[in-house]
């Protein structure tokens, strides 16, 4: 067994190296793993316990506090999914002699039905930005690319004018893992994308940026300044106050379905490495399959 390292944050940052340069992992899966980590770090020092002696009954202890904490059940299967990886590497690394986690099981995943808009809400929605102003010109048309394309808000932050072909009306975007997919764009979001890059973004580049889309300053948008953007348009069009980036990619999805779309496709426009993610927005389209039933059924 190898000597172990000086102090845990050192192990937990060597395993995040390793999750990013030899697993590949997503940035934001990186640092949802990294606080995790840090959580739990934090209970072994509370309860005066060293990194290497944390046994099973230890990491039990701390899941049930998370989840008495109110942590929600998919939460709740990435932090167990954090801490197996977590001791998996300290065995195969000789850190320590027993993987503490081997028992454990992730909760079955409930999955809560995506919260999205109605089209008339999305049409609401988009005629909020003022399209005499450059910055609602710009706004405008991120948020017709987020619904359009069904992006998650990273993927939308790290779009460059490269990554558009507003003639076929497509666009390739970098999701999960690094992983480029192609997503159709249709004709109003490859619309107000042109006029946006013809009219205003040559204005808001001052830095000679990569990104597609920029803020006053001239820098990329972050996935904040996208969530704040999205909301204040949200509660000037009477909507939640909780809409979010991802409720219009599950409005997206959902919109598609609805209207006879496959789920295959959907998936692969959503970039979900499993179809089972994807069932989640079937759903909606219970009065589809009635109509089917009742058009296709010989007794219906």
């Amino acid at each position: 067994m190898k000597k172990p390292l000086s102090s845990a944050e050192e192990v937990v940052r060597l395993f995040l190296d390793f999750l990013s340069v030899e697993k590949a992992l997503a940035a934001n899966t990186i640092l949802s793993y990294g606080r995790d980590l840090k959580k739990f770090l934090l209970f072994l020092k509370k309860e005066n316990i060293d990194w290497t002696k944390a046994g099973e009954e230890t990491i039990t202890r701390f899941i049930h506090e998370q989840s008495r904490a109110g942590l929600q059940a998919r939460s709740l299967a990435r932090l167990i999914s954090s801490l197996k990886s977590f001791h998996k590497f300290l065995l195969l690394d000789g850190l320590i002699k027993k993987d503490p986690t081997a028992n454990l099981a992730s909760p079955r995943m409930w999955f809560a039905l995506p919260k999205f808009l109605t089209v008339a809400e999305v049409e609401k929605l988009l005629s909020q930005p003022d399209a005499h102003e450059p910055h609602g010109l710009r706004d405008r048309a991120m948020i017709e690319v987020l619904y359009a394309a069904g992006l998650r808000v990273s993927e939308l932050t790290q779009l460059r004018p490269a990554d558009l072909n507003l003639e076929d009306g497509f666009l390739v975007c970098r999701g999960k893992g690094g992983k480029e997919r192609v997503v159709p764009l249709g004709k109003s979001a490859a619309s107000a994308t042109r006029e946006y890059l013809s009219r205003v973004r040559p204005q808001l580049d001052k830095k000679n940026q990569a990104a597609l889309f920029l803020t006053r300053l001239g820098n990329p948008f972050t996935r904040q300044g996208v969530w704040k953007l999205l909301r204040e348009y949200a509660c000037r069009a009477g909507l939640s106050a909780r809409i979010s980036p991802h409720i219009l990619r599950h409005s997206f999805a959902t919109h598609l379905l609805e209207r006879g779309a496959d789920l295959r496709s959907v998936q692969m426009m959503l970039g979900h490495s499993q179809i089972t993610t994807t069932q989640i927005y079937t759903h909606v389209s219970r009065d589809r399959l009635r109509q089917v039933y009742e058009k296709y059924h010989p007794r219906a």
